[in-house]
Order: C-alpha cells, then structure tokens, then sequence
C-alpha cells in the first residue's frame, strides 16, 4: 500500500471515529445536578398520625313488626303473634242489674269472680279466662284457668240455652244434663239430629262420658248438696266447669243479665252487650207503662203443699215482677230473698182477698173446679170466686219440660209483659200471652 493509500485510510478511520463520538455525544443523556445539602438540618417532622380504623357497625336485631291491636274480640281461634301491650279485649261489659258476679280485665286475660254460687255459701269460685294463643299468668292461686273462645260447651241448665242462641253459639253446643226437658225448637233439633250427648246431673253426672267428649267448658249450677251438684266430681276429673249462679239473682234483670257471664267464655261480650240492652230497654218500658194503671191489683203466688205454703220473699226476683207489672204483694215487706215456708193458714189469711191467683204448678190443672176438688179449702178465695187463676203452663213439652223457666229466665220481658197483661189488660192489649194461661171455671 502506498503513503497516500496509507494516509488517506487513516484520514478515512479518524474522520469516521469523529462522527461517532459526535453521535454518541449529542445522544447521551445529562446527569441531574446534584441538590445542594441545607446548611441548617431540617427539623423534624411530627409523624403522621395514623387515622384511626373505621368501626365496622355492629349488627342490629332487626325489630319485630308491631302487633296490631285489634278492634273486635277474637271470637273463633287463637291469636299468631302475642304481644304484652296488646289489648286482647276491646270489647268489654259492663254490669248494671247482676249483682252475684264481678269481671275484670287485663290485656290478654279476665278474672271472673262468682260471688254467692248458692244460698248460705261459703266459697266463690274464680275463672281465669285467658285469650288463646297468649300466656296465662303464672300465680293465678285457686282459680280455675280457661281459654277463650271456648269452641264448645255443655249446658246443664236450659236456661243456659237462651244465652247460647241470643250469641249465636248453639252450633258449638256439644251436650246436655238431660234431653227431656228442652223446649228451645233449634236444641230439640239437634237432639233428634243425633249432634248432641247426655251426660246426667248430679252426683250421678257421666265423668268418664264427659272426659271423652273433651269438652272447652261445661256450664253448671250449684246447690251446695252434693246429691244434686255435679261440679264437685267434674272439677275432679280436671274437666273445665264453672259454675252459673243466675237463680241467686234478686230481680228479673238481674238474673237475664247473666249473658254476659257465659259471652265472656266465648268473646262475645259486644253481643251479650246488645242483647241485654234490648231486653232491659223493653222491660223498663213496660214497667213505665204501667205506672199509669189506677189499680194495683194483689196477688199471691203458688199453691198449698197439703198444710204447707211456699211463697216467695219480699225481696226476692218474684216480688218485684210482681210490682214492675203494676201489682201488689202481701209479704212485700219481707225482706228475704229466698222463699217463705210457711202454713197454710199463714199465707191463706192474705191469699183469701187477692185479686189474683198465679198458681206456678207444675201439675196441670185445666179448670179452677179441678183444683177444688183436690183442696176444697180455696174455695173461699176472691180470685177463684172471680175465675181470676191463672198458671204458668202455656208452653210444656211433652215430659213436663216448663218454657217458663227455660225461656222465661232470660227473658224477663216477656214474663213482665205477661203479667202486666193479667194485672192491667187495657194497657196491654197489643200482648199476647207467652206463658201464662187462665182458667177455666169448669
């Protein structure tokens, strides 16, 4: 290779090193510039505080739907949801005439007291009538707890059946003491239906008949014999019986107001309410209607048991019919409640100037004859001489079973009525006669 071929390669290589240092130059990136350490030291800082973590919610119980109170009595089944501040019992009676037992309310619960179940008692009997579905109280003492509505029954009174068809409870009607004396056509249909049972009276009650039938309640009477109450083996047997205690009663009102007794077993205290009201509107009616007679006409009940004269007291539901229906009576100054045993003469001395003989026989008698030729002594009474006897018989069935004392007892209106017609027939000739009947003289 010549100098020139030498020189120029090399010329060649250095120029082409030169443009690549210049490339590589201009590509480079620059170094930052270092920062200048502060002649003073930076105070420290204050730590950030770290913030507190956020407190997850504990859960809440969800709260119960509040119960809703109701505005009527629950009269079929039993409550879903109990709640202690609900009032279980919006509808409530309350008592005007009855004077033998007493309620009480409570939210879901009513103490019933019967305060003279007999004559010369020595006991009362409480009910602890709890709404279905809730709790009963826990000291509840010697009384007797029940749920309510009760969804069937056993009467052993027929005075206890007006109640059950004035509340429209006779489909929950499970049996009877006995069938022979109904009159209630509705009950005689059920009998012959074959739907209800006889479990007898008494000592000589059915227990075991009556366990079977698991009945809700069984409604009774009392005597305080145990010969003629049942209460005693039933309430032994745990099978759930109380006792009604109407008869004690010393006025008609009194006595018809014992429907809201038995409503209070089946919730149906809004129309025991009305029922009563209806029957003491009409009855006080009456009474006020006859205020406007210019007689009082006397009378005297019943009849002689061969020396013996049973009539009623002064105070008793007796006397005062007789004088709500604008009468007067000759022991209305007694002041007994119960009945008068006295002799014949006794009571002959006043029965010989009455007006009007009221007989109350459960012998039939159809002629006034008929009865002086059992007891010729009445002959000399004013009220036979006038052909003015009468006897509570228009309504019998075929056992002896007296309307009277079935229908009657609840309807004290109708008996005023009836006798109001006897006593002051031109004030009430609109009224047919119920239970009564007259005599005819032969």
């Amino acid at each position: 290779m010549s100098h020139t071929d030498t020189t120029v390669s090399t010329f060649h290589r250095l120029f082409v090193l030169s443009v690549l240092a210049a490339a590589l130059t201009a590509c480079a990136v620059p170094l930052p510039t270092p920062t200048a350490i502060p002649a003073q030291p930076t105070a420290a800082q204050e730590p950030t505080a770290t913030p507190a973590p956020t407190a997850t919610p504990e859960p809440q119980p969800t709260a119960a739907p509040a119960v809703e109170a109701p505005t009527t009595n629950l009269t079929d089944g039993c409550i879903e949801t109990f709640s202690p501040d609900v009032d279980y019992f919006p509808e409530k009676v309350t008592l005007e005439d009855a004077t033998g037992f007493t309620v009480e309310y409570f939210k879901h619960y009513k103490v019933v007291t019967v305060l003279n179940p007999w004559r010369g008692a020595e006991q009362q009997f409480r009910y602890v009538i709890v709404q279905c579905g809730a709790p009963a109280p826990t000291d509840v003492g010697d009384a007797l707890v029940i749920e309510a509505p009760a969804q069937d029954v056993i009467a052993m009174s027929t005075t206890h059946l007006p109640h059950l068809e004035k509340l429209d409870l006779l489909d929950r009607l499970l049996g009877l003491d006995s069938f022979l004396y109904v009159n209630n056509p509705k009950v005689r249909a059920l009998i012959e239906a074959g739907a209800l049972m006889e479990i007898g009276s008494g000592a000589q009650v059915d227990v075991e008949k009556t366990i079977a039938a698991q009945p809700d309640l069984v409604m009774t009477y009392g005597s305080g014999d145990p010969q003629y109450d049942a209460h005693p083996k039933l309430l032994e047997a745990k099978i759930p019986t109380v006792i009604n205690a109407e008869y004690m009663e010393e006025t008609p009102l009194g006595r018809a107001e014992w429907i809201k007794f038995t409503a209070l077993f089946f919730n149906k205290e809004a129309q025991a309410q009305e029922a009563y009201a209806a029957t003491q509107q009409r009855y006080r009616a009456i009474a006020e209607k006859v205020k406007a007679a210019t007689t009082r006409p006397v009378v005297i009940p019943n009849m002689a048991m061969q020396d013996k004269w049973i009539v009623p007291g002064g105070a008793s539901y007796v006397a005062q019919l007789i004088r709500d229906a604008g009468g007067a009576y000759p022991f209305a100054d007694d002041q007994s409640a119960g009945s008068l045993f006295l002799t014949f003469e006794e009571v002959y001395d006043k029965a010989v100037s009455a007006d009007v003989w009221l007989l109350g026989s459960f012998e039939r008698y159809d002629t006034i004859q008929a009865i002086l030729a059992a007891e010729p002594r009445y002959a000399e009474m004013a009220a036979v001489k006038n052909g003015n006897v009468w006897n509570n018989d228009k309504r019998v069935n075929e056992n002896g079973g007296n309307d009277y004392w079935e229908t009657g007892v609840g309807n004290p209106d109708i008996l005023l009525a009836d006798l109001a017609k006897i006593l002051h027939p031109d004030l009430m000739a609109d009224h047919e006669f119920v239970f009564w009947r007259k005599l005819e003289s032969k």
